[in-house]
C-alpha cells in the first residue's frame, strides 16, 4: 500500500491553506487595531474599567450576528458551494477594512463605527466558519485528515503570530497602515480561494424540511457524547480563561509597553500554538486522545492565572505561548474528533454549531472577560478566569467518562443513524 500523499503535495489544499493564512493574518491586525482604537477612544473620556467594559463589548458586537445566524449558516454551507460562501465573505472583509481604513485617515472614526464593523465581521465569520472548516476534508484523502487538519491549523496559528505583531508594528506607524495591509491580504485570501477548482459538494436533501436539516446539526452534537464533551469543555474554558479581550489594558496600564508591546503580548499566544501544531503535524496525536486534551485544558487555566499575576512583560509573554500551545492540544482533539466522527452530509451544520460555541467562548468571552475587569478589575479578571477553567476541566473529566476513555480519534465505521443510537 502506498504511503498516503502530505497535504501540501495536493494543489487544492495548498491553495485552502494560502486563503487561511493570508486571511487570518489580515483578521488579526485588524482586530488588533480595531481593539486598540476602541479602548484609546474611550479612555479619552472614560477610566480603566469602564474602558474595559466597552473594550469587551466589542466581543459581544461579533458574538450576536453569528450566534442569531448559526441556525441557517451550517445548513447554507451543506447546500452552497463553499468556496463561493469563503469568497463572498472574504469580500465583505475586504470592503470593511478599507472602510475602516478611509474612516481613520479623514478622523471620522468613532466609537459605533467600529461596534458597526464589529457587527459586519461577525456575518462575514458567521458565513465562513463553517464553509472553512467544512471545505477541507473534500481537499484530501481521509487518511490524512488528521495531519490536514493540523496543517490547517498551523496557518490558522502562524497568522495569529504575524497578524498581530505586523498591526502593532504597523500601528506605532499609522492605523491606516495596519487597514492597507489587512486590505492587501484579504485579497491574497480571495485570490487564492479561486484557485481552488471543483471539489465534492454533499448531494442536497430534498426529502427534509429546512428547518429539520437544521435541527440535525444540533442533535447530532446532543447525541454524540464524545464530540458533545470535547465542543462544551473548550466553550467553557476559553469563556472562563479567555484574556485576549484584555490586552490592550494590560498592554497600556498595566505593563505599560505601549502598541509594539501589545503586539508582541497578542502575537504570543499564537507562538505557542503554532509550534505545537508543527509538532502535530509531524507527529499526530495517536494515543489518549481525551486525558491529554483535559490534563492541556489544565494547564492553559493554570498559564492564564499566571499571566494575570504576572507584572513582568516577559514573564506574561512566557505565559501566554504556554497557554496558547496548551489550547492548540485542545483545538487538534476537538477539531479532529468532529470532522472524523462527522458525515460529510452534515459536517457544515455540525461546524456551525462548533463554531457557535468557539464564538461563545472566544468572542462572548471578550464581553464576560469586560464584565468582570468592569467590577474587579483587569487582574481580578484573568485570574478567576483561569481558575475556573481548571474547576471546568475537572468536573467534564467526571461528567464525561466517554472523553477520558477515549484512546484515538477512531470513529465508528457504522453508518451515522447507528451510531447517534448507539452514543445516547
Amino acid at each position: 500500500m502506498s504511503k498516503p500523499p502530505h497535504p501540501f503535495r495536493i494543489a487544492n489544499f495548498r491553495a485552502y491553506w494560502v486563503s487561511r493564512f493570508a486571511g487570518t493574518i489580515a483578521q488579526n491586525a485588524m482586530a488588533l487595531i480595531i481593539a486598540y482604537q476602541v479602548y484609546n477612544i474611550a479612555r479619552e473620556t472614560l477610566d480603566v474599567r469602564e474602558a474595559s467594559f466597552l473594550l469587551g463589548m466589542i466581543g459581544l458586537a461579533q458574538f450576536v450576528p453569528l450566534f442569531l445566524l448559526t441556525p441557517v449558516v451550517g445548513l447554507v454551507a451543506d447546500s452552497v458551494d463553499r468556496r463561493w460562501i469563503v469568497r463572498s465573505t472574504t469580500a465583505l472583509l475586504i470592503l470593511t477594512a478599507a472602510g475602516l481604513g478611509l474612516l481613520t485617515w479623514t478622523g471620522a472614526l468613532t466609537l459605533p463605527v467600529l461596534f458597526g464593523a464589529a457587527v459586519l465581521i461577525g456575518i462575514a465569520r458567521a458565513f465562513s466558519g463553517p464553509a472553512y472548516s467544512a471545505l477541507a476534508p473534500n481537499l484530501v484523502p481521509r487518511e490524512v485528515l488528521p495531519t490536514s487538519i493540523a496543517v490547517s491549523s498551523i496557518a490558522w496559528q502562524v497568522g495569529t503570530i504575524i497578524g498581530p505583531s505586523v498591526g502593532g508594528v504597523l500601528l506605532s506607524i499609522s492605523p491606516n497602515a495596519a487597514y492597507a495591509g489587512a486590505v492587501a491580504l484579504f485579497a491574497v485570501a480571495l485570490s487564492a480561494i479561486f484557485l481552488i477548482g471543483p471539489v465534492p459538494q454533499p448531494p442536497v436533501q430534498k426529502d427534509h424540511r429546512p428547518l429539520a436539516r437544521i435541527a440535525e446539526g444540533f442533535d447530532y452534537v446532543k447525541r454524540n457524547r464524545l464530540v458533545q464533551a470535547t465542543i462544551t469543555l473548550d466553550l467553557f474554558a476559553v469563556l472562563l480563561a479567555g484574556s485576549t479581550a484584555l490586552l490592550p489594558v494590560f498592554a497600556r496600564d498595566i505593563l505599560k509597553v505601549g502598541p509594539d508591546g501589545l503586539g508582541v503580548l497578542a502575537a504570543a499566544s499564537g507562538i505557542g500554538a503554532a509550534a505545537m501544531a508543527i509538532w502535530f503535524s509531524f507527529r499526530p496525536m495517536k494515543e489518549n486522545v481525551g486525558v491529554k486534551m483535559l490534563w492541556a485544558v489544565v494547564a492553559f487555566g493554570i498559564a492564564t492565572v499566571v499571566f494575570g499575576l504576572s507584572t513582568y512583560f516577559w514573564l506574561s509573554v512566557a505565559a501566554l505561548i504556554v497557554a496558547g500551545a496548551m489550547d492548540m492540544v485542545s483545538v487538534y482533539v476537538r477539531s479532529s474528533l468532529i470532522q472524523l466522527h462527522t458525515p460529510d452530509a452534515m459536517r457544515g451544520r455540525v461546524s456551525a454549531v462548533s463554531q457557535l460555541t468557539i464564538s461563545a467562548s472566544n468572542e462572548l468571552g471578550e464581553a464576560e472577560s469586560g464584565l468582570l475587569a468592569s467590577i474587579l478589575g483587569p487582574v481580578g479578571a484573568v485570574v478567576l478566569g483561569g481558575a475556573g477553567a481548571i474547576g471546568v476541566t475537572l468536573l467534564w473529566a467526571r461528567l464525561y467518562p466517554e472523553l477520558r476513555l477515549a484512546k484515538t480519534f477512531d470513529a465508528p465505521d457504522k453508518p451515522a443513524h447507528a451510531t447517534l443510537g448507539a452514543q445516547t
